[in-house]
């Protein structure tokens, strides 16, 4: 078997951690893609086609780096739709505050974009032909039911601070998970991820994923 090094273009703990559980070896090399100026020059307000453009971006960002020569690199963005809206990460706690407010008791769809980037050509299998080539993408969605929380249980999320640093001010898989009631879709892909897509990513680039594994 070929060694394969797959590359993770995030900074997302969340991110690695599925794929660490998954039983995936990877790096990190995390992009410096500024997200608004992206999207504000290709004008996309679509939440669907957003996170695909900002996962592309991050993933062709890395694969241009040396570091990344002979490797496949994978990159996601995450962007929460609710009500026809894009939230991505709130950063400030009124925005945050408002937001869940908003969500309270309602459902909105968490879309995170996945693009992979076979760099294989460009290190040391080359001679061997083993490298496809490949740019793909896919997005993951699924739809997020949120429970009635209280004020007071909102200001105290978010004063924790973890709602600022995520799409959409919540999470599934740590404090936020409280006030979740269902997920209907993959819930691997409200975490960040989807390992399911990323493997029928991986198979456009004749790569098995049962090869990434540790």
């Amino acid at each position: 078997m070929t060694d394969l090094r797959l590359i993770l273009a995030s900074a997302s703990p969340a991110r690695t951690k599925l794929l660490t559980d998954a039983g995936i070896a990877h790096d990190v090399l995390v992009s410096d893609v500024d997200e608004d100026a992206t999207t504000a020059r290709y004008g996309i307000t679509d939440p669907h086609d957003t996170a695909l453009l900002l996962a592309r971006a991050k993933a062709e960002a890395v694969a241009s780096e040396y570091s990344a020569d002979g490797a496949l690199v994978l990159g996601c963005d995450s962007v929460f739709e609710f009500d026809g809206r894009s939230f991505g990460k709130p950063y400030e706690a009124d925005v945050a505050r408002e937001r869940l407010l908003r969500m309270n008791g309602r459902c909105g769809i968490l879309h995170t974009g996945h693009w992979l980037v076979d760099n294989r050509a460009m290190g040391h299998d080359e001679a061997d032909g083993t490298g496809s080539g490949a740019t793909v993408g896919a997005v993951a969605s699924a739809e997020v039911h949120f429970a009635t929380m209280s004020s007071a249980e909102i200001d105290a999320y978010i004063a924790t601070g973890e709602p600022l640093q995520v799409a959409g001010s919540f999470t599934i898989d740590s404090l936020g998970g409280a006030f979740i009631e269902r997920v209907d879709g993959d819930p691997h892909a409200v975490v960040g991820l989807s390992i399911s897509t990323l493997r029928t990513l991986l198979a456009q680039a004749n790569v098995n994923i049962t090869d990434l594994w540790k």
